[in-house]
Order: C-alpha cells, then structure tokens, then sequence
C-alpha cells in the first residue's frame, strides 16, 4: 500500500487506490474483515443493530427504518451500496451523508490497523462506517448486505434483527443458480434468538429451514405480518400490533408496502428497546427518500429513473409504468453489465418501450451497448409492422440521455434502467444530488 495516502490525502486518491489495491474487486469472506475490525473495536457495535438483505427492496426498507427511527429521535447511523454519484451516500447518520473528511480519517485508521491483511473497496468502507457510527454514538445502525448474505462483509455483525426482502436470481456466479441456493446464502444474515424478517411473500423452504435449525425467531410474510390497503390509506398488522390508517409511503412503486411491512416489523420486533410512537411512522413513511427507486422528475417530457437490474426488478418496473397515466411513446435509455440476466431483464419491459438507446457504462463487467441493442432487436422482433421499435448506441449513458431528450415530444417519457451505473452519471448530469 502506497504510504503516501494520509489523512490529509483528498478522498478520490485513496478510492483511486481501494478500487485498485485488493487482487479481487469481489472476494467474499470474513476473516479480513475480522480480523482488521477487531484490532479496531469495531466487531461489535454498541447499539441496536440492524441488518437487511435481499435481492430487491434492500434499499427501500432501509431508507424507511431510517426516516422512521429518525422521526423517533434516535440518532440513526445507514450504511448502503452502492452509491448513485458520491461514495459519501454510503454511510449516513441522522440522514446526513457523511463528508470527505471524516471518511479520509476512517480510512487513515484502518490503513494503520490493517498491517499486512489486505482488504477490499467494500471492506474498507464498511469498516468506514462502523468507525463512523461509533464515534458518533448512533442509538441503532442499519446496514444493507452487499451481497448474498453469509459472506458479505457487514455478517461480520452479530444483528439484534435481520431482514431478508426478497429472493430472486441474480449475482448467480457467487451466490448459486436456484431460488433455493440463494435463499440459504441470504439467511445467513439471521442469528439464534434474534427476530429473523423474511418479506418475501413466497419464502424457498431453505430460508425456512436454515431459521429454524440456528433457533432465530422467524417473522414470515403472510403469517406474522402482513399488510392490507385501499386507495386512500394501508394498515399494518403484525403479531401484537395493528397499525391502522397509515398514509402511503412516499417512495413509489408497486413494492413498496411489502418494505414498508418489513420496516414495520422490525420496528415491532425490536420493541421496547426502540421505542416508536405512531407519529414518528407517519412521518418516516411521509418523508422518506430514495433517489434511483422509481424517480420521477417533474417537467416534459417526464423521466422516470429506476436502478432495475434483473428480471424481478423489472417486471416490478413494468408494472409501475403500466400504473401511470397514458404516454404516447416511451424512450428507454439503458446499460448494464454483463453478469447480470439481461434477456430475461430487458424482456419484461420489451412491450412497455418504443425507442431504445442503449448505452456502454463504466467498469470491466459492463455489456456492450450494441450487445443491449441486438438483445433488443431479438425480444421485439415479433411485434407488429405498424410498431415500430427502433434502437441506437451510444458510447455512455449521458450521451443516450441527451439523444433521448432531443428525440422525445413534450408529452412523451423518458426511461431511465438497467444498472446504478446507468443512472448515477445522468443525475450528475441533471445537477441533482443523490440526497
């Protein structure tokens, strides 16, 4: 490791150098991070913590136990991945991205304690973040799972709660190429008399089994909570609480109540060591954000961003859009990588799009936007002569924006997936912060 870097070294240099330093831009395991964290103090964590996994619905539930506990007045440490524009959206407390500063001290410290272990890019910021919440004295830390669950770096923790969202196909190289495979990855995220939170309507019976065979106190979807809801206004019902006329969470989406329930049962099963009054729900549920999920931006034509990587993702996708009002022609801009399902992915929205613009993006596993393109092609081949479905490339998601922008009428809109590499650069190019 270059001893050049200091605290005093501007943040990019020393990401320049984590992106570079560690043989493998994924090596899953915990022994590194063990190991480095416990000669920091941080393998344990002095507050309530909590941990949430899943393939889908990670970050939303996140964002509403955040503004949720956080309307409480506790103060509240969020630990997520990846970023949309600035690595600092990763690590939160009280909402607040953390700045450059206090992450170059982090880093200071772990190069200091690590010695000769050589840790990963995300190793080093979740050993970041843990050094951050304890400095600030945070009442409970939520920290979203990077990846599958049993040897991501933040199962290092022992979590007083741990939720599973969702469990679908994706990062099958790591995790396994069944529901069944994954589902057993994921769970591994619980511990033995802990509440164990599995949203996933349709749970595989590996998860099951691996709850009940460590002793964690699972909490299913369906059986201990659930959720119910007209157009006006959704309840909660859990196993000893009911929480009537709640207003809807103001992250969109057709998902967004199966979080919201996950949300609301860790705010029960942790109880009474965080204590949440009714208001504090409503004002989470109303405030909360999340920049990347089914974002809207106001004016003509209208844009629609959303992080949609896999075949569940976008079919949740494809439904969000066929809830909103009439557009005549829909633009998508897209780009991906390539370890990613991208048939099965680009498919579900195959019928939902007219014009394609498909880009390269950053990062060794990216897919070709001519590869997007002839996917595209194939999928929409079959579609009748007087529609008419064209594609474009482009050499990067701004570029294809723009394209988009100049092609799309005033009453149109502009889609916006595939990939946080896909949307990042376009919010930066909008001039929005992620938060």
């Amino acid at each position: 490791m270059s001893s050049s870097l200091t605290a005093a070294s501007p943040l990019q240099d020393w990401l320049t150098h984590l992106e570079t330093t560690h043989p493998k831009k994924i090596d899953l395991g915990l022994e590194r991070i063990t190991t480095v964290a416990q000669r920091l103090g941080v393998h344990t964590l002095p507050c309530v913590t909590i941990t949430v996994g899943g393939t889908n619905g990670k970050g939303s539930t996140c964002a509403m136990l955040e503004a949720i506990l956080v309307a409480a007045g506790y103060k509240v440490g969020l630990y997520t991945s990846p970023h949309l524009i600035d690595f600092n959206e990763r690590i939160r407390v009280n909402g607040n991205i953390v700045d450059d500063t206090q992450i170059v001290q982090q880093f200071a410290r772990i190069e200091a304690a690590r010695a000769d272990v050589s840790l990963s890019y995300f190793e080093f910021a979740t050993l970041a973040a843990l050094l951050t919440f304890t400095d600030a004295k945070v009442d409970a830390a939520i920290l979203e799972v990077g990846l599958g669950g049993r040897l991501d770096a933040v199962n290092m923790l022992d979590a007083d709660c741990a939720v599973v969202t969702s469990i679908d196909l994706d990062h099958m190289q790591w995790l396994g190429d069944t529901r069944d495979q994954i589902a057993l990855e994921k769970a591994h995220i619980f511990r033995a008399n802990c509440p164990a939170i599995c949203a996933d309507p349709v749970p595989p019976q590996t998860l099951i089994d691996h709850a009940q065979a460590i002793g964690a106190d699972l909490w299913l979807f369906g059986r201990d909570f659930n959720y119910s809801g007209d157009r006006q206004q959704w309840a909660y019902g859990g196993r000893d609480k009911r929480r009537p006329g709640l207003a809807y969470p103001a992250l969109r989406g057709a998902n967004q109540l199966l979080n919201a329930s996950a949300a609301l049962a860790v705010i029960e099963a942790l109880h009474p060591r965080l204590a949440v009054p009714q208001q504090a729900i409503r004002i989470g549920l109303a405030q909360v954000s999340l920049p990347g999920r089914m974002q809207i931006l106001p004016g003509s034509p209208m844009v629609v961003l959303d992080v949609a990587h896999n075949p569940h993702a976008a079919a949740v996708l494809a439904q969000n859009l066929d809830n909103m009002p009439f557009y005549p022609y829909t633009h998508a801009v897209v780009g991906m990588f390539k370890d990613k399902n991208i048939e099965a992915t680009l498919q579900k929205l195959a019928d939902k799009v007219d014009h394609w613009y498909c880009a390269d993006i950053d990062g060794p596993r990216a897919a070709p936007g001519k590869e997007l393109a002839q996917i595209v092609e194939n999928l929409t081949a079959s579609r009748p002569a007087d529609e008419v479905v064209t594609t474009a490339v482009f050499n990067d998601p701004v570029q294809a924006f723009k394209a988009a922008q100049n092609q799309a009428a005033e009453n149109d809109r502009i889609l916006v997936f595939g990939s946080f590499h896909t949307v990042g650069p376009i919010l930066r190019e909008l001039g929005r912060k992620a938060h």
